[in-house]
């Protein structure tokens, strides 16, 4: 497997993937296997892999291989997958713009600046960290102020030693991540700081990066104060109230040399705002049906392009549907538009992906995924038709940092309209 000569290629493509991360590997894989001749994947890094490249811990692949792997090694595999498959690839190549007749203009070293066409598209361009600047924290500039991906890909691929005494703000999996890896390195992590009641990262990482370690998660905290001109000399963290302000008087110094941000994930959407198709204002990812189609035909979203995942073997599977059903728009003709239903929430529910499902085009069965608002415990979650509940099923804890879904079989939803409707909500066990 290696880069394309576009010359050979040429311009146009069946099935053009932006993004060569797992997503966009699933994906591509998915629509090969689907019987499309000319794939196409467009890559802005110099390798294939996207993110997996730099998380060497293991955890990854339970579901997809059954077994545990490191982020390396789940990737090696997809791209060992495709280089089988001879699907061909741009790397160090950037989308300039796409617009909705599938038009994609791309910049890189052996294209130059060059306009692709394609018959469907696949958005699978991963998500990008939270900033400091979106935080607000009061302060200067110091060095040693870091988000969690650029500490881990700083200390994992670069090699670099990024401190020696370090506070970690917000708990996502990438920052418990980098607790223990920080603390494997001989670097002192003081704690990890949380603005939230609860943890946003899944228990197991709470257990084996914090727990295992000895390392404090402070829950409803969070940073105050800035220390430091140069390089960073140490911050002020406080308690938060319901209101997510600080107390005054639970102000506590700590010393520090460095400051990790793990506060949060943000579909790397600019591309999809191009394309003037409806998004989600809580996933900020696009609106997509049971194809994951978004809502301009030929065009498709998955991965964490489309909403912030918690393990990289659901993103494969998400995008191994998106390729396949590009696939069939592709072969197909295109997907005859039928009757949409919007999927409703309440009880807790904060969005669904699919947000539209046509039960006369979906497959037998349609796996939707949600996320919920906060910590629930002793809950039913219930699907509803109208008045009729097709499913429930109990359940001891929910987290918002844990994804949930349900299946829905295509003979339960037959006839349905947007009228009787379509609820996912949680109820008291």
């Amino acid at each position: 497997m290696s880069s394309v000569n576009i010359r050979d290629f040429g311009t146009h493509a069946q099935v053009l993937v932006i993004g060569g991360g797992p997503a966009g590997l699933a994906a591509a894989i998915a629509a090969r296997e689907a019987g499309i001749e000319k794939v196409l994947i467009i890559e802005r890094d110099r390798m294939l892999g996207g993110i997996l490249n730099q998380c060497i811990h293991n955890g990854f692949g339970l579901h997809t291989f059954h077994e545990e792997l490191t982020g390396p090694e789940y990737a090696a595999r997809f791209i060992k997958k495709a280089a089988e498959l001879e699907i061909p690839y741009l790397l160090g190549t950037m989308v300039l713009s796409i617009d909705r007749d599938r038009r994609v203009t791309v910049m890189g070293d052996e294209t130059g600046i060059l306009t692709l066409t394609a018959d469907a598209v696949v958005l699978a361009m991963g998500c990008r960290e939270r900033p400091r600047g979106a935080l607000n924290i009061p302060g200067y500039r110091p060095a040693g102020i870091y988000t969690a991906g650029t500490a881990q890909r700083l200390m994992n691929i670069e090699g670099f030693r990024i401190g020696n005494r370090a506070v970690i703000l917000g708990s996502g999996d990438i920052g418990l991540i980098m607790a223990r890896r920080l603390t494997l390195e001989g670097a002192e992590v003081v704690c990890v700081a949380e603005l939230m009641p609860y943890s946003g990262g899944l228990k197991r990482n709470i257990v084996q990066c914090l727990i295992d370690y000895d390392i404090p998660l402070k829950l409803s905290h969070t940073v105050v104060d800035i220390r430091g001109k140069e390089r960073v000399t140490g911050v002020t963290i406080a308690a938060v109230d319901g209101n997510r302000k600080p107390v005054p008087g639970s102000e506590e110094e700590i010393d520090c040399d460095t400051l990790l941000l793990s506060c949060g994930l943000l579909p790397e959407n600019e591309l999809t705002k191009m394309l003037d198709t409806p998004m989600s204002g809580i996933t900020g990812g696009a609106v997509v049906d049971e194809h994951l189609q978004t809502g301009i035909p030929g065009i498709f979203a998955c991965g964490n392009v489309l909403h912030v995942h918690d393990l990289v073997d659901y993103v494969s599977e998400e995008a191994a549907h998106a390729g396949k059903n590009a696939a069939a728009y592709v072969l197909g003709g295109g997907i005859a538009p039928g009757a949409v239903v919007t999927v409703q929430t309440a009880g807790g529910v904060r969005y669904t992906v699919p947000q539209r499902i046509d039960p006369a085009a979906m497959e037998d069965t349609v796996t939707i995924r949600f996320r919920v608002a906060d910590v629930y415990r002793d809950r039913s979650i219930a699907v509803y038709r109208g008045e009729k509940c097709l499913t429930r099923r109990k359940t001891r804890v929910l987290a918002p940092g844990e994804m949930e879904q349900v299946v829905l079989k295509k003979e339960d939803l037959a006839g349905l309209t947007e009228e009787e409707g379509l609820r996912i909500v949680l109820e008291e066990s």
